[in-house]
């Protein structure tokens, strides 16, 4: 018989039922998934035998789902910041891609941005990259639930030739990882400037056979809709909604400049969003319109881009920052209250996945992926409102333990696992070449790194 753990923690915020905050409840695991949430003493009488774990001054509360991040990036990390997002994209991002990427590349910098992530409380992510394979690889590695991009661009690159060289590499890495568990896969075209109708019809017929997500960055910034108004006559959600492939299954990506109609649309078909409000500001984007989105009830998880644009990958600051911001861009301090913007970092992140039966709250028969933080330091105290600590007052060095289906994967901002250990430290020692080859790139240069 499998043995049960009892995790006993101050406080859980559960998610579902919204709102709510249990004081002296705890958590029994088996087999990787939630077997009850009761009081203490409950638990104890309920499992005599059981494995307890005492979490005292700790808040329990489901793993983060980053919505949307490019993993691979994190070898890019401050190799293009103070420029607007074309400026970015044209001199910086682009021309370090065509002569860096490679499987080699993406794996090493998705294994250093999901070690980062996963010490930090995102226990899934929803990645947006180059080989998809790679990404995957790197996933189950370092240990974290992902939902691998295929991505989609009607331009080459050195990773494939056209669309459809995009899209039979995305659905081989897809084959290949069917069986494990902790993946999903979607289908990642870029942005509707970068892939043309015919590819789209595609795409949404493609995911719709396979049942699988679509994510894509749609009206990131005020030149992408006038550009596409002048080109199309149709802003670019317009044009989605015309080729089909607004539906419960996309996720759009920033949608900072949405406006009302683009709105009314997104949540007429049961679309998601995907926020990302430190790259939008770091990129000077703008501000996606958050509090309307909640008023017109369009389902929105967070996001912390890559780390290109954002610099951290770090979900306490990033849903700290979409509350302020709610509350400042619309002059309503009710606006993403606390017990929203953890709905969006959680369960929000979930649905859009389509993974609400899996993760993203903490209730009987889902997955046992979650995260205790501390709220007993001195720059804590007194606690008051548990769910308003974690996203007003806590910071990703309050993360105590991670947990991915029950199993412990990061202590005190540290991996747990000797294989991923490992599997981190061998990319560590790795990344000064990647350094100097980015620098070559920036610099005009060709440095030679010898190989392994």
């Amino acid at each position: 018989m499998a043995l049960t753990t009892l995790l006993l923690p101050d406080w859980i915020i559960p998610v579902e039922p919204a709102g709510t905050v249990l004081a002296g409840h705890g958590i029994a695991i088996r087999d990787g998934r939630i077997l009850a949430i009761a009081p203490h003493d409950d638990l104890r009488q309920r499992h005599p035998d059981a494995d307890i774990r005492h979490l005292p001054g700790r808040v329990l509360l489901p793993g983060f789902v980053n919505l949307h991040t490019h993993a691979a990036m994190s070898l890019l990390r401050g190799a293009g910041d103070d420029l607007p997002l074309m400026t970015w994209l044209n001199d910086r991002i682009w021309p370090l891609e065509s002569r860096l990427v490679s499987p080699d590349f993406v794996h090493d910098g998705s294994v250093l941005a999901f070690a980062e992530m996963l010490a930090g409380g995102t226990t899934c992510c929803a990645d947006m990259y180059f080989h998809p394979d790679a990404v995957a690889r790197a996933a189950l590695a370092i240990g974290l639930r992902c939902v691998v991009g295929m991505t989609v661009i009607d331009f080459p690159t050195p990773y494939a030739a056209n669309a459809d060289a995009y899209i039979q590499q995305g659905l081989a890495a897809q084959s290949d990882f069917r069986g494990e568990a902790s993946l999903g896969f979607m289908f990642a075209p870029h942005a509707p400037y970068t892939v043309g109708d015919d590819t789209l019809r595609r795409i949404d017929m493609l995911a719709e056979e396979l049942d699988v997500p679509i994510a894509i960055h749609l009206q990131e910034t005020a030149q992408e809709v006038s550009d596409a108004l002048a080109q199309t006559g149709l802003r670019p959600t317009a044009r989605l909604a015309r080729l089909g492939l607004l539906s419960p299954r996309l996720i759009a990506v920033h949608g900072v400049h949405l406006d009302a109609s683009d709105i009314a649309m997104l949540v007429a078909r049961g679309a998601h969003l995907a926020h990302c409000p430190a790259s939008n500001l770091k990129l000077a984007s703008g501000i996606a319109p958050v509090a309307q989105l909640l008023r017109d009830g369009l389902n929105f998880g967070v996001g912390t881009d890559g780390a290109a644009s954002n610099n951290r990958l770090d979900m306490l600051s990033e849903l700290r920052l979409a509350a302020l911001l709610a509350k400042g861009a619309s002059g309503d301090a009710a606006a993403l209250s606390a017990h929203q913007a953890l709905h969006a970092a959680t369960l929000g992140g979930a649905c859009a996945l389509g993974w609400q039966d899996r993760i993203g709250s903490l209730v009987a028969g889902k997955q046992a992926d979650m995260v205790a933080i501390r709220l007993d330091a001195a720059h804590q105290l007194p606690v008051f409102d548990p769910a308003s600590h974690v996203v007003y007052t806590a910071g990703r060095e309050d993360v105590d333990q991670v947990w991915v289906a029950g199993e412990s994967v990061a202590k005190k901002l540290q991996l747990t696992k000797i294989s991923a250990r490992m599997e981190l430290e061998r990319i560590l020692s790795r990344i000064p070449q990647w350094h100097t080859l980015a620098v070559g790139v920036l610099s005009g240069t060709k440095p030679y790194v010898s190989k392994e």
